[in-house]
This record gives C-alpha cells, structure tokens and sequence, in this order.
C-alpha cells in the first residue's frame, strides 16, 4: 500500500486482493441512429444534430463573453482603491481553503489571501453598482435560469428541479449569480465596445462531456498540429501529482481526435473523435 494511505496501519504493506469476476464486457460500435438520438433526449438523428450544433455555438458564446467578463472584472480592481472588512477576507479565505490539506493551506497561504481579496473587493463594488442602478432579480429570473439547466440535461429534468428544490443554498448561488451577470451586461451597455482579435488559443473551448470524459474544440489546420498538441496535454496531465486530502491519485489520459473539416457537422466529428478514443 502507498505510503500516504489514509489508514496509516495499512500504509507500506503489502496487501492482498481477492476479486471475483461478475461478468466480462467488450466494447461494441454503437450505431448512430434515430434510436440512439432519443436515448440521449432527442426527437431523432436529425435534432440532435441540432442540438450539438446549438450548444457549441452557445460554448463558443459563452467563451468570448467570459473573455470579456474576465476584463471588467480585472479592470474595476485596479480603478477601485476599497478598504476590506478583515472579517469578510477571512471568511472567504476559510471557504478557498477548507478543502486543502494542513501542509497546502501554508504553502499556498499568499495566493489564498490574494484570491480572497480579488473576490471580496470585486463584491462590494459590484454590489455597489447594482443598488446604485436598482438593479433586482426576482423570481422568474431564477425559474428562468433553472429552465435553461433542464434543458441543457436531457433526461435528467427532474434531477435538476428536486436539486434546487431541496437545496436553497443552491437557489441563492443562482440568485447572485444572475445578480452579478446583470451588473456585468449594465457596464457592457454603458461602455464604448472595440473589437478585438483574439488569438487561437483564446478561442479554444473546452467542456465536460460526460462521466471522465471532455471534449475540446481547437483551432488547428492539420491534424499532425492536433496531435502534437494532444501530446502536450497528456504529458502535462500524467506528470501531474494530483492529490485528494492525503490520498495520491493516479490519473490516466487518452484522447481521440479529428478534424472538422472532414465531417459535415460538429456533430459527426465528435462521433469520430468518440470512437478513435477506444481503437
């Protein structure tokens, strides 16, 4: 057993496993098709197409508008000198660092401060300029809100209501966060816009897909550039120590991947890319 296994009799032991085999499976090529559409939510073949198309072009909006979302923020930081609330800061530092080990907290103690006060300053100007404006999120804001999460996870509506239902913590998340995106859309509307171009790599996308599984849209002409690119990221990711409290985590990393270009919709290239996964 690891030397940092959480039940310090058992670490640096050898252990013994006894496992009994339930069944053997193998992997087989699902077959794209009208029934394989529904069974993730969709009418057919045909809408889920759609549906993949609209999300990645409501991911690419969503990249560029926290692009921009990340400027003002950084912006009203450095044009607001705010006296902070010592009692504020330590507050949020606790939350920034209750889930890091003793050893951690310390190492990472500086960056920890530095984070807390970002949010804490950011708050109260935001906050500031949303009264100053009278700005309010009422309740069909949230319902709204909420309604756009059922929508982005078929088949699991339910799952989605009961969690905000159950959990009013949840609901008032959402509510400052809906609180927050209206002042950011106010400053937008009252600032001079410029256009600006970004560089690839400032357009990327990166999303969960599913279960362990992301997928990311990058710009790239070839696909050698893809790969090599690929690469990079697995040996970044394996070399990596993660770690979860006191347990060491052995992370494995294999990626599938091709070119937009080939297919005629996002949607058939992540299928490909899907598939080369598993070959």
């Amino acid at each position: 057993m690891p030397e940092n296994y959480p039940k310090k009799e058992f670490a640096k032991k050898q252990a013994v496993f006894k496992c009994k085999i339930l069944n053997v499976k193998k992997p087989e090529i699902i077959k794209v098709d009208d029934q394989f559409a529904k069974n993730l939510g969709a009418k057919d073949l045909k809408n889920l197409k759609q549906l993949t198309n609209k999300q990645i072009e409501n991911q690419y909006k969503m990249s560029l508008e926290e692009l921009s979302k990340e400027n003002i923020l950084n912006q009203l930081e450095t044009m607001h000198d705010v006296q902070l609330p010592d009692n504020l800061v330590q507050q949020e530092l606790t939350v920034i660092s209750q889930n890091l080990a003793k050893e951690d907290k310390e190492k990472n103690k500086k960056e920890s401060e530095k984070i807390a006060k970002k949010r804490i300053k950011l708050g109260l100007i935001l906050n500031e300029l949303g009264e100053k404006n009278s700005l309010k999120v009422d309740e069909q804001e949230i319902k709204n809100e909420i309604q756009k999460q059922v929508q982005s996870m078929p088949n699991q509506q339910k799952q989605v209501l009961e969690y905000y239902q159950k959990n009013p913590s949840a609901t008032a998340s959402l509510r400052g966060s809906i609180y927050e995106e209206k002042i950011i859309n106010l400053i937008r509307q009252k600032s001079k816009q410029t256009k600006k171009t970004i560089s690839l790599r400032e357009a990327d996308i990166f999303a969960r897909y599913g279960g362990e599984e992301f997928v990311a849209l990058l710009q790239y002409n070839s696909k050698d550039q893809l790969i090599q690119y690929i690469k990079r990221v697995k040996e970044i990711v394996t070399s990596h120590k993660f770690k979860y409290k006191d347990l060491k985590l052995d992370i494995t990393f294999s990626a599938g991947c091709d070119i937009r270009s080939n297919h005629d919709n996002y949607s058939d290239t992540i299928h490909k890319a899907d598939e080369l996964l598993y070959e």
